[in-house]
């Protein structure tokens, strides 16, 4: 029997990330490639979440969002960023970022349309491109600069493109995109009247004076823009799936009629809590900065030592190796070996390509991990060398 999956999503199989941490479970090597983190969220958010269960706010939040959460998500946009958004109509909670974006792209594309991106990108892109049946565009990042190339980036687009989606800080190349970048990307959105999905996931996980500048700050481009948010990745409560989806009324309300036949609403304790968390502001985001920078330099610093060609990250939690200084051409047969030859699963690169020869012996390292299980992780690669 012919598999009952439809055709759009052949080839969407088990993500290189759940094949790869089943990897780590089955030979119980170190997990250094999936992206959650070890430490398990400050105690004020957590204690705050267990009042609101003991307070019994256990049943569905509003669909748009408890009022509380909504508030806080539009005063963090207006104290980071001077962005200035109606609560009510201007943002959009969801159970996780993932299902921000894949709401906002099913809501603005249809087939026959043309979606832009950047390669490598976050796998569930293309899947989301997939079931909109939208044709995907794309502009490579190269190492070791991965800059944007404006020739490449111009040729992307056409008369059909209708959504650029936008990933800044960048995983997985810790890129953090520059204004005149930024600019680019506005200036032809403007011109091919394109909306902008922009998934600022890690925006306080910048490092060495990068600064994240949301695209929806650029001139013109508040009214086309809707941007993509994460308490998960912010406060290191992924399992918690909370995120938002901020911009124009018109679109996010688009972005809603799309998500309430997707999961109508989830995580009510969890809500308030994070609304606790943004509220907390600046005091606990420098804390765990702080704590995040600390294992990006001892990470780095010791692919290094090993023999990796490697670069400290502008954002996010990752870090990216070149194996070919160790004899490595290819980092995807090196990820399916790593764990008989020291113990250790990273990520291959080349999986957030469409080409995988792209790119092809890069790794991806999460430098999220508890020190000890770094510097553990870094001691069994010391073979390779």
């Amino acid at each position: 029997m012919s598999s009952p999956l439809i055709p759009r999503l052949h080839g969407f199989g088990t993500t290189i990330f759940a094949e790869m941490s089943a990897l780590a479970l089955r030979t119980g090597a170190i997990n250094l490639g999936q992206g959650f983190p070890d430490s398990d969220g400050p105690s004020a958010i957590k204690e705050a979440a267990r009042a609101a269960i003991a307070d019994g706010l256990n049943q569905y939040p509003p669909g748009r969002g408890l009022p509380v959460l909504r508030a806080a998500i539009a005063d963090h946009q207006a104290r980071h960023y001077g962005l200035d958004l109606d609560p009510d109509q201007q943002v959009l909670p969801t159970v996780g970022a993932t299902e921000g974006i894949a709401s906002s792209i099913l809501a603005l594309v249809e087939p026959g349309d043309e979606v832009v991106t950047f390669e490598p990108y976050y796998d569930s892109y293309t899947a989301m491109f997939a079931l909109a049946g939208v044709a995907h565009r794309t502009c490579v990042l190269r190492a070791p600069e991965f800059a944007v190339d404006p020739d490449e980036l111009r040729a992307a687009f056409s008369s059909r493109t209708k959504l650029v989606l936008l990933n800044t800080p960048h995983n997985p190349t810790g890129k953090v995109f520059s204004r005149d970048e930024l600019q680019l990307i506005a200036d032809l959105a403007q011109e091919h009247d394109a909306f902008v999905v922009t998934d600022e996931v890690y925006e306080h996980l910048t490092f060495d004076g990068s600064t994240h500048i949301p695209i929806a700050t650029l001139p013109g481009m508040a009214d086309r823009t809707l941007t993509i948010g994460s308490a998960g990745k912010t406060f290191s409560l992924t399992g918690w799936k909370v995120g938002w989806v901020t911009g124009p009324a018109d679109l996010v309300q688009a972005a809603l009629t799309v998500k309430q036949y997707l999961t109508f609403s989830g995580g009510g304790p969890f809500q308030a809590a994070v609304a606790e968390g943004l509220r907390l502001g600046q005091p606990l985001l420098d804390e765990l900065h702080e704590a995040m920078d600390h294992r990006r330099h001892l990470m780095v610093e010791g692919l290094r030592q090993i023999g990796f060609d490697t670069w400290l990250p502008q954002g996010t939690y990752f870090a990216i190796g070149d194996a070919r200084p160790l004899g490595w051409d290819d980092a995807t047969d090196l990820c399916w070996q790593l764990p008989d030859l020291c113990g250790v699963v990273a990520i291959p690169v080349s999986g957030f390509h469409d080409d995988p020869s792209a790119n092809a012996s890069l790794l991806r390292f999460a430098f999220c991990k508890d020190e000890d299980k770094i510097r553990e992780g870094l001691r069994r690669l010391q073979s390779l060398g």
